[in-house]
């Protein structure tokens, strides 16, 4: 049987988000994980919201919908006792036959204060990967710190198979050497360059080595905002309405135009704007959609659209999207675009990764 030229690096190199930013139709995720596979993509990314999006669950339905394609779970270290994460995680390698990866990520400090659940530091999330990684060596742990006090945890039906690989999303330096330390994969934030996708990749890979780990064996994964061929208003929502849903958060927004070196005078502009003033701290996308951010996102340079994202014909954004390979990047996810609207993208895809050689 004939590979289609570019389709294996396809397969390697891409995947997509199913069910991306709020849901009110779960089942939507599944059927966008079986056309994300039929059009030849090779992961697909579950994020957590608390609702009708829980990764747990539909990381299982994913995994009996779909044959061939990784499937990547989102979590928050803290939200639940490390036996239980670790469980999940385990059982799914078993039930989707070594397919799932595991993924870690920092909500906004004032949002797990909201929930009552404890902030997600640096020293809770080394913690919890050592004591997951314990538990799936076979270990009974025996941990007391800043997670709790677990006299005797352990998996008593454990999976023989691999462990998951663990993954963290990060943006600035600090997160960045700490994936490199501890992790095996680290996800980079929509709206890094491809120059900042370079700076990244050095911070993680001089991390690793520092800390005696192969350096090539952390995993870059790209996140990047696509919009292929979309009408102008949906364009505008995927692009700029969900750019202000990070540049507008304290923090997040200041280390993505950092590690880009963009002008930090921008983020002044986008907070200083009614909609985002008003919110008092409130997550921008907890309060809008992203339609109803598309004025604010107006304020966005467009080199800042040129650089960070992927915009145009299905043509131009696998065009685009190569330099971040070139960059660094081992895995790009892309996020903005539904599976159902990527099948000329996937296409032009594989005519690109084809042209370079892959």
């Amino acid at each position: 049987m004939t590979t289609e030229p570019g389709a294996t690096a396809l397969f390697d190199k891409f995947g997509t988000y199913v069910l991306p930013g709020r849901a009110s139709d779960p089942r939507r995720g599944i059927d966008e994980a079986k056309e994300a596979e039929r059009i030849g993509l090779g992961c697909v990314w579950i994020s957590e919201r608390y609702a009708l999006k829980e990764p747990a669950v539909l990381s299982g339905a994913v995994s009996e919908a779909t044959d061939r394609i990784r499937i990547t779970g989102t979590f928050y270290a803290t939200m639940r006792h490390p036996l239980v994460t670790a469980s999940i995680a385990n059982l799914m390698q078993a039930m989707s036959g070594d397919r799932f990866r595991l993924m870690f990520a920092r909500a906004v400090p004032a949002y797990m204060k909201m929930l009552g659940s404890p902030a997600i530091t640096m020293e809770r999330l080394a913690d919890t990967i050592s004591i997951m990684r314990r538990l799936w060596a076979g270990e009974t742990v025996k941990y007391e710190g800043i997670m709790g006090n677990f006299p005797a945890i352990k998996l008593t039906d454990r999976y023989e198979g691999p462990p998951p690989p663990v993954i963290f999303t990060a943006i600035g330096p600090k997160s960045l050497e700490f994936a490199g330390e501890h992790c095996d994969g680290v996800l980079l934030h929509p709206f890094v360059s491809p120059q900042g996708v370079a700076n990244s990749v050095k911070i993680v890979r001089d991390a690793a080595e520092k800390a005696g780990r192969d350096p090539m064996a952390v995993r870059i994964y790209h996140n990047i905002i696509v919009a292929p061929d979309l009408p102008a208003d949906e364009e505008a929502a995927v692009v700029r309405g969900r750019a202000i849903t990070y540049f507008e958060l304290p923090g997040f927004g200041d280390l993505i135009v950092d590690i880009n070196g963009w002008d930090k005078s921008v983020l002044d502009q986008v907070r200083a704007h009614p909609k985002i003033a008003s919110l008092n701290g409130k997550p921008a996308d907890q309060a809008y959609t992203r339609a109803e951010l598309v004025d604010v996102g107006r304020i966005l340079p467009q080199q800042w659209i040129d650089e960070g994202a992927a915009v145009g014909s299905a043509a131009q954004c696998a065009d685009q999207l190569m330099p971040y390979l070139d960059a660094g990047a081992d895995e790009i996810l892309l996020h903005g675009a539904a599976p159902k609207d990527m099948g000329p993208l996937t296409t032009e895809l594989k005519r690109a990764l084809a042209a370079k050689g892959f």
